[in-house]
């Protein structure tokens, strides 16, 4: 298993630099071609006007949507070009979220920035929230201040279940070439921690058995999960986190878990994240 095609997807608001280094990274690390894709659709104004005005308007909204896309797609490919083993461009008058979505099952992996805790125009750029519970794609999520992908140190944010077990297989790739590795752990009020050094040793095993070799890490929970976890991801020295992204319904809380929202707003390192 290998990342023969990367995605990146742009946001028309706001810095692509971040995104598009790391996407070289994996690019020049797994010999992959890249493609990049943007969408924008025209957000309608919040007052009323009719006739050639109106039409005017639209017409002047579109116009200015292509020119970004046009300066987005030369941005891509002089940052990729020398970078990817192919390079191609995507890109629509669409919702941007929905656009990412269905180009994305030309890709083993998409890239994306990382959504402040703002509420994101969901007009000019893709909802990472929608790419992570919709994509059926592993999703790496890069923070503004990142300058590249730095696999010195993963660490893996182990839970049993579903989506961890997804996550951890979507890293493979990633993890053959890191070069330190830690397996954590958090005992929670309903496990034991016999429990979950169990279900670590397996994880570590399973990694062995891969040619992957991981250290463990089990850890009482103390205060919230996130800051626990971002304690661990400091103390490894951690370029990225790796973990299962849980959530169900949209309108349940919006509804993904603490975790997951914490590692797709707040966090200052690269995460990634499959469902």
């Amino acid at each position: 298993m290998t990342y023969a095609t990367v995605m990146v997807s742009l946001a028309l608001d706001q810095s692509n630099e971040a995104s598009l280094a790391v996407a070289g990274d994996v690019a020049e690390q797994f010999d992959a071609c890249v493609i990049g894709v943007a969408a924008a659709e025209f957000s309608p104004p919040l007052y009323y006007t009719s006739g050639d005005a109106a039409q005017n308007f639209i017409d002047q909204g579109y116009a200015s949507i292509q020119k970004r896309i046009t300066e987005l797609e030369a941005q891509f490919r002089d940052a990729l070009q020398k970078r990817a083993k192919e390079i191609d461009w995507r890109s629509a008058r669409d919702m941007p979220s929905s656009y990412v979505v269905k180009q994305s099952r030309a890709a083993d992996i998409v890239i994306t920035s990382g959504s402040s805790s703002a509420v994101a125009d969901p007009f000019t750029r893709a909802n990472p929230n929608d790419l992570v519970m919709q994509t059926g794609r592993p999703l790496l999520l890069v923070p503004s201040t990142v300058q590249w992908l730095d696999l010195r140190s993963v660490v893996i944010a182990w839970k049993d279940c579903r989506e961890a077990r997804r996550a951890i297989v979507d890293a493979l790739p990633m993890l053959r070439k890191a070069k330190d590795i830690t397996v954590a752990a958090i005992v929670e009020e309903e496990d034991s921690r016999s429990m979950v050094s169990a279900g670590v040793k397996d994880v570590v095993g399973w990694l062995s058995r891969h040619g992957i070799f991981a250290s463990e890490l089990v850890v009482e929970a103390n205060g919230s999960a996130t800051t626990q976890l971002d304690r661990v991801a400091a103390d490894a020295g951690a370029g990225i986190v790796i973990a299962g992204a849980y959530g169900h319904s949209r309108f349940r809380e919006w509804v993904l878990g603490g975790m997951t929202r914490h590692l797709i707003t707040d966090s200052t390192r690269c995460s990634l994240l499959s469902r």
